[in-house]
């Protein structure tokens, strides 16, 4: 537009150009002024044609303007009384100045016209900044980064943080590791009877912790007769098993032997207690 305006010769054979018909009859106007006494004088000189402004003058950084040649650098559309930007010497308008040089939004690719949120080595619109699993926005806390994406505290913990064996909830802060797995200390407890373990000591059945007893009634090795687990030697009879100082009559409480006992309503005795009772 500025060449168009500011050309000073016609093609051969053809019309003259629009810039030079204005230029014509900007000298021809001037000249007629001059003849009747009416004296012009130069506003400044153009800083896009240099030649000097008669009439409507832009003034704009630092230099005088034809209000038709001061353009938009980039569209060449006529800025007049529109907000434009400079750089490098040039005059941008508003719209073509941000498209040019401003930062561009992560998210939506649009220019970052005001605020800017900088944030995993990107800028972001304020708006366009949120946790990439629920959409809300970043409080106080601030946000956790994995893969180059900003998630919320508690989004960022359900879905990366190690979890617990026991509630199967994110471990945040402290934790105990055993059984191939991690706890939280309060979670770390007999699976049947939810006990701490004293000194950390535990059983482990089919991957789970529990208390001595508790192990030892899971496995079959508790005792029928004083319901303590058996260590050593057992004796199993009547589908169950028993230490065997207690597999006794259950009517004059002499200890039996396997082979040498009667059993009568689910209960053990002696061959003479048993001919007693029930012969």
């Amino acid at each position: 537009m500025t060449q168009g305006k500011t050309g000073s010769s016609s093609p051969p054979g053809g019309a003259p150009k629009p810039g030079s018909q204005l230029d014509s009859m900007l000298g021809s106007l001037q000249s007629d002024l001059n003849k009747l006494g009416v004296a012009t004088v130069a506003k400044g000189v153009c800083g896009a044609c240099k030649k000097p402004i008669a009439g409507q003058v832009v003034t704009a950084m630092g230099k005088t303007w034809h209000p038709e040649h001061f353009v938009c650098t980039h569209c060449q559309e006529e800025i007049g009384s529109r907000n434009f930007f400079e750089r490098d010497g040039q005059p941008y308008c508003e719209k073509d100045y941000h498209n040019l040089f401003s930062p561009r939004c992560y998210y939506c690719n649009g220019p970052i016209l005001d605020k800017v949120v900088t944030a995993l080595d990107r800028t972001w619109h304020p708006e366009h900044f949120f946790c990439a699993q629920c959409g809300a926005f970043f409080g106080p806390e601030g946000f956790h980064e994995k893969d180059g994406k900003a998630y919320c505290r508690k989004d960022y913990f359900d879905m990366f943080a190690p979890k617990c064996g026991g509630c199967a909830r994110a471990i945040l802060e402290n934790y105990i590791s055993a059984l191939n797995t991690l706890w939280h200390p309060e979670c770390f407890v007999c699976r049947e009877c939810f006990t701490p373990f004293v000194n950390g000591s535990f059983f482990e059945h089919d991957g789970q912790p529990y208390c001595e007893v508790h192990y030892h009634e899971r496995r079959g090795s508790l005792c029928s007769g004083c319901q303590k687990p058996i260590t050593g030697r057992c004796i199993t009879a009547m589908a169950k098993k028993f230490h065997p100082e207690h597999f006794v009559c259950a009517f004059c409480l002499k200890q039996l032997n396997k082979g040498t006992f009667k059993e009568q309503n689910d209960k053990p005795y002696c061959q003479n207690c048993f001919l007693k009772l029930f012969c």
